[in-house]
């Protein structure tokens, strides 16, 4: 059998070829990049929608529990400000606990509720304010409550203004006429001169004050869209469709992605009818 003269070394990668499988590399990671942080954001979006049904499926088996009422979104706000839907407080001044809040038997205790209570892209600015020695209302976990109606008691007076009946209890079941297309619980958030946490979602107007609108509290986090629990369990996605700045505050809504959605300029979405 005749022997070759000399036995080749497998060849090597060239400079160039290096160069392009490195090209190549640096264009996948390029094009993969942007889908992972898209999954993220989808994944985050998809808890926050578990979450925040679970927390109106709470509500609705504590209305059950409580002659068909609501929770109560701020009891006696004006005389103690003690007490919110998430959590209560010994003094004002301090943080609310969620140790005690109403909504806590029904989330499986104080544990498990925490993380409920807490939208995965929200959960990042809590702890920044905590460590800062702010973040009174961590515990709502960046969801806001429909307070203004379904927390509260109200009724239509002469004037065609929906003025506090009582706010140490919520409304009762009967008095929403849509349901499935009323405000429970809403992503939140609130903006002094920087993003806070914030435990109500405010509505288009005041209810006893309808010629003027609150700073608005709905947070469009996941990119560019909010989870919105409505009354009667279900959670939808929705856009921004309106914003406003009131002047109370230095920071402007509309550049951290607060507002309210919705075509109407008006509470429907929020009230009884």
């Amino acid at each position: 059998m005749a022997i070759p003269d000399r036995i080749q070394a497998p060849r090597g990668f060239t400079l160039v070829e290096l160069l392009v499988s490195i090209a190549v590399l640096a264009l996948l990671i390029g094009i993969m990049i942007p889908t992972l942080g898209s999954a993220r954001a989808t994944g985050r979006r998809v808890v926050c929608a578990s979450n925040i049904r679970q927390v109106q499926i709470a509500n609705m088996v504590y209305a059950g529990d409580s002659a068909d009422r609501f929770v109560p979104g701020a009891a006696d706000i004006v005389v103690s400000n003690l007490h919110r839907w998430h959590g209560t407080r010994a003094s004002a001044g301090v943080p609310f606990s969620p140790e005690e809040g109403d909504l806590t038997p029904y989330l499986d205790g104080e544990g498990t509720s925490r993380q409920v209570r807490a939208c995965p892209s929200f959960e990042h600015a809590i702890e920044d304010l905590q460590s800062r020695g702010k973040g009174f209302e961590r515990g709502c976990g960046g969801y806001g409550y429909n307070n203004a109606f379904v927390g509260t008691e109200r009724e239509l007076n002469r004037s065609g203004n929906w003025v506090i009946v009582d706010d140490t209890r919520g409304a009762a079941t009967s008095f929403f006429a849509l349901p499935a297309s009323t405000i429970a619980f809403a992503d939140a958030a609130f903006v002094t001169d920087e993003l806070i946490e914030y435990s109500f979602v405010e509505p288009r107007k005041w209810p006893h004050r309808p010629r003027n609108r609150p700073d608005p509290s709905t947070h469009f986090r996941h990119e560019g869209r909010a989870n919105v629990a409505w009354l009667d369990g279900h959670v939808t996605p929705e856009s921004r469709t309106f914003t406003s700045k009131s002047g109370i505050y230095s920071g402007d809504p509309a550049s951290f992605d607060i507002g309210w959605f919705g075509e109407d300029d008006d509470n429907r979405l929020y009230d009884y009818e």
